[in-house]
């Protein structure tokens, strides 16, 4: 007689996307996979091969527990570059696993990892969000209610773009980049059409109304539609003295008051109009004179900087548990901010990196380069005094500094919590105070 045993089931993965490093400086996805038993599949950029390779080899490494990776071509400024690759290598990976869930850790792999969602029919934002929370113009296509008056310029169709009926302030942006990337303020029509002419032809433009007011964003946890956690973070950004939008700081708290009602309540409104279904959202928002909202843009994704680690701070509980639970479909829960916490970038002269000190028992600068993983940042209790938890240095000593055009120019950063806001802002000023960055003339390498 022939063999009639079944075939051995295949084991049950999940599959991590994103960039390499981000997902790295955020190990606790890794070890809640790890855990729980499950494969765990992570699918990047082919730019990260080189460091994947080491991590995974390396023990002391987060990147150890990952199985398999899948390195996958394309360009944050091209729509839809990943999708091809990434549905390739899921497809490989169906006749070895039994994928129960994915999740997109970081932005460029939004969109395709939500078209493998949906194909395989696991807890996801839907197609609609992932593929809107990826395209800046798309949200203003899909939620007029909360855009500021926008003229998209299609990549291809520049010189058929008229500038007439522009007015000014206006912001220019490229519709699919992140990290502050490409995003400028302009005064005048002359600085328009300069700046329009010189990002690259195949990439979708943004002209639009500049919201002048206090900017926040919202984090958001969604399971089946509905939302079972959302929180106002302030943010600090350079426009305030700068035509760029690099932010510099983010401020978590449970502060109840009228602007975060109308953030949450906008924000809810507009997730229903994406038609979100399951994960984590973080939505950018100015506030007008008037107090009406306006959006800036929202992700399908953990938010970027610090700001699950301030969350950590403000709860004394982590959000990667929880999305991994809603990615699996499991039921999840988040609790609300009980203390105040923040993280400020320090600005710096552009010139060459001599060295940062801080002035502060206990608290040395931990130096992480631009490819480097970050320490973790220690979480202590509901009751503790104001608290200075880290000083990070995130470029290299003696690389030359420009100006502030994007996050990736940030020199380093401090993380403090508090019981109380006012405790925070005083805390914030000593640290400020205590923190030298040094740098001489040079010129860029």
């Amino acid at each position: 007689m022939g063999d009639t045993s079944a075939p051995a089931a295949k084991p049950e993965a999940f599959i991590l996307t994103g960039s390499f490093l981000a997902i790295c400086r955020a190990p606790l996805y890794l070890r809640e996979l790890s855990r729980r038993g499950l494969k765990v599949l992570l699918i990047t950029g082919s730019v990260w091969r080189e460091q994947a390779v080491a991590g995974t080899a390396d023990p002391a490494h987060p990147a150890s527990v990952i199985d398999d990776i899948a390195f996958v071509e394309g360009s944050v400024d091209v729509d839809g570059s990943f999708n091809s690759g990434v549905v390739a290598a899921v497809q490989a990976w169906r006749e070895q696993y039994t994928v129960v869930g994915i999740y997109a850790a970081g932005e460029t792999l939004v969109e395709p990892t939500g078209i493998v969602a949906d194909a395989l029919g696991l807890p996801s934002p839907g197609l609609r969000a992932s593929r809107a929370c990826r395209s800046k113009y798309l949200q203003r296509f899909y939620l007029p209610e909360f855009s500021p008056a926008a003229v998209v310029v299609p990549a291809g169709a520049r010189e058929a773009f008229d500038p007439a009926g522009v007015s000014y302030p206006a912001v220019i942006k490229p519709a699919t980049r992140h990290s502050s990337s490409g995003v400028e303020t302009v005064e005048d029509e002359a600085t328009l059409l300069e700046l329009l002419m010189g990002y690259p032809e195949h990439e979708t433009i943004l002209v639009e109304q500049k919201i002048i007011g206090q900017e926040y964003s919202v984090e958001s946890l969604i399971q089946r539609g509905k939302v079972i956690f959302s929180s106002v973070t302030r943010k600090e950004t350079t426009d305030a003295h700068a035509s760029t939008f690099v932010e510099l700081a983010h401020t978590v708290s449970g502060e109840p008051g009228t602007e975060r009602d109308t953030l949450l309540d906008a924000n809810h409104r507009m997730l229903t109009g994406l038609d979100f279904q399951d994960g984590m959202t973080h939505s950018e928002w100015r506030l007008d004179a008037e107090g009406r909202p306006y959006l800036m843009e929202v992700a399908a994704r953990t938010p970027g900087d610090g700001i699950t680690v301030l969350y950590h701070l403000a709860t004394g509980s982590p959000l990667e548990p929880e999305i991994i639970r809603i990615a699996l479909g499991e039921d999840a829960a988040y609790p609300a901010p009980t203390r105040h916490a923040r993280q400020v970038y320090l600005e710096h002269t552009p010139g060459v990196l001599e060295g940062v000190t801080v002035d502060w028992p206990g608290i040395t600068p931990q130096w992480a380069g631009e490819g480097d993983l970050w320490p973790e940042v220690p979480v202590g209790e509901a009751g503790d005094p104001p608290t200075l938890r880290a000083v990070f240095v995130q470029q290299e000593q003696g690389r030359y500094l420009g100006p502030l055009l994007s996050s990736e120019d940030r020199v380093g950063n401090f993380v403090i919590d508090a019981p109380t806001a006012a405790a925070l802002d005083e805390l914030e000023q000593r640290v400020r105070a205590a923190v030298t960055v040094r740098t001489r003339p040079g010129d860029p390498a």
